[in-house]
């Protein structure tokens, strides 16, 4: 895919921004790190959560994967037809929900500190 033929990646507005970071896990080991113009939490260096526009994504086992889609969830696709493969978008109605959501981002950071911890890629000079 040419450079020209890539989606453009959505930007959030402030109030996604605010929500996501509401709904973050409170854990000594999370960071927040902007990604692609939108925001990302990881845990030991693993991505677990992010905001892709208005979007909030999570990443889960594939038996959580599964119980997340069948109450609303959808596969988190970047590009269109390419899903990642861990990660299921949160439905857009649990905007209202802020407990629910806290809830599914607890699960994925939970799994994802049973991850191995991501070595830092060095820095090319």
């Amino acid at each position: 895919m040419s450079p020209s033929q890539m989606p453009s990646i959505p930007k959030p507005d402030e109030e996604s921004k605010a929500f996501f970071e509401s709904v973050v896990p409170d854990h000594p080991d999370v960071t927040l790190r902007p990604m692609f113009g939108n925001s990302a939490a990881f845990v030991n260096g693993n991505l677990f959560m992010g905001l892709y526009g208005p979007d909030v994504f999570v990443r889960l086992p594939e038996d959580e994967r599964a119980r997340l889609t069948e109450q609303g969830g959808s596969p988190f696709s970047p590009m269109p037809g390419r899903p990642m493969k861990e990660y299921v978008v949160l439905p857009e109605a649990w905007r209202g929900e802020p407990d629910r959501v806290r809830e599914w981002a607890r699960r994925s950071v939970e799994w994802a500190e049973e991850l191995p911890a991501k070595q830092p890629k060095p820095r090319k000079k």
